[in-house]
């Protein structure tokens, strides 16, 4: 095997059932699957249950991906999100504690500035919660544009749609979520500076 493999090489080793080439791939591509879940979900445990779903489609199914339709991180993208539909349309997931946050974004002690810290996991829960208030079309081009970073194309690819789909949800949802934050700010009594 190559020193560096490319996820196709990767995925002619898993399909021959070589157990390290799955390691490689899942040590690339898991964490983004998870975040991505964990975003759409506000779970912990359901993101990791979506993760472990993903990857158990890749083992059982490697050839299922054709790299005609696109990378293999969109692929992982479109299954996971596939998962968390299901799993919406099945249950409502409690959303993530603010402890929970704060345990995710820790730093050490005596770097803390204990006022800005409050601050900033003060604007992450209402984000959070914002977009996890958003329906699940809106919240997954959110979370696959904004929080992941991926492009109109790789968003239009995981959500088998157009660019042009992409675009107009996205400019929606940010419209949404800018209406849910204000009106958050507005209903919290608090003066800005205490925030």
């Amino acid at each position: 095997m190559k020193s560096d493999p490319g996820d196709g090489d990767l995925l002619q080793g898993l399909s021959a059932g070589d157990e390290a080439c799955f390691s490689l791939l899942y040590q690339r591509h898991q964490g983004a699957v998870y975040r991505f879940a964990l975003h759409m979900t506000g779970n912990h445990g359901s993101a990791e249950d979506i993760t472990q779903e993903v990857f158990m489609i890749l083992i059982r199914e490697p050839r299922r991906y054709d790299p005609s339709r696109g990378s293999l991180r969109s692929f992982l993208f479109g299954v996971s999100r596939n998962c968390v539909l299901r799993m919406l349309d099945r249950e409502c997931t409690p959303a993530l504690s603010m402890d929970e946050i704060a345990l995710e974004n820790a730093a050490p002690a005596d770097a803390l500035d204990l006022a800005g810290e409050l601050e900033r996991s003060d604007t992450i829960e209402r984000v959070r919660k914002a977009v996890l208030s958003l329906p699940p079309g809106y919240r997954e081009v959110v979370v696959l544009c904004d929080l992941n970073e991926m492009s109109y194309a790789e968003a239009a690819e995981v959500l088998e749609c157009a660019v042009g789909t992409v675009r107009s949800r996205l400019h929606r949802a940010r419209a949404l979520l800018a209406g849910k934050l204000t009106s958050l700010r507005k209903l919290d009594p608090r003066p800005a500076g205490e925030r």
